[in-house]
């Protein structure tokens, strides 16, 4: 298992995090599996979307805020639930497929760390689990 840690400059945020993933993927000779990329807090999440067009994440982001308002009418005191239910409803983790040491991830596609209560330094763990490629 491999740890990242992800600083965040703002409320909310997608940080593009698809590099540091090849970089952890080819560094440990990862070839062919599973990847887990799992997020540890409970007002962030990860996400794999379009990286191509940075509108995109702006989109996703506008919308989440317009569905789950910063301000509301929660019970919670520490003011942050709307951080709370952005990051259970876009999840805390994702996986990917590796074949040959490669990131199967589409054309356009990324993977991002999703900050719902920034800005802070996050945590994000990185777990591969080998398959056997002989038939």
């Amino acid at each position: 298992m491999e740890t990242l840690n992800v600083p965040t400059t703002s409320r909310i945020e997608f940080v593009d995090i698809t590099n540091l993933i090849r970089d952890i993927v080819s560094g440990n000779g990862w070839s062919d599996g599973i990847l887990t990329i799992y997020c540890p807090h409970t007002t962030a999440a990860i996400t794999i979307n379009e990286a191509a067009d940075p509108d995109v994440r702006s989109d996703i982001l506008k919308t989440l805020s317009k569905l789950i308002p910063h301000r509301d009418n929660y019970a919670h005191m520490e003011g942050n639930s709307d951080a709370h239910i952005k990051a259970s409803v876009v999840g805390p983790s994702q996986q990917v497929i590796i074949e040959n040491g490669q990131l199967l991830l589409g054309t356009w596609q990324g993977i991002f760390f999703c900050e719902f209560d920034g800005p802070r330094t996050r945590k994000v763990f990185v777990q591969f689990v080998a398959c056997d490629s002989g038939a």
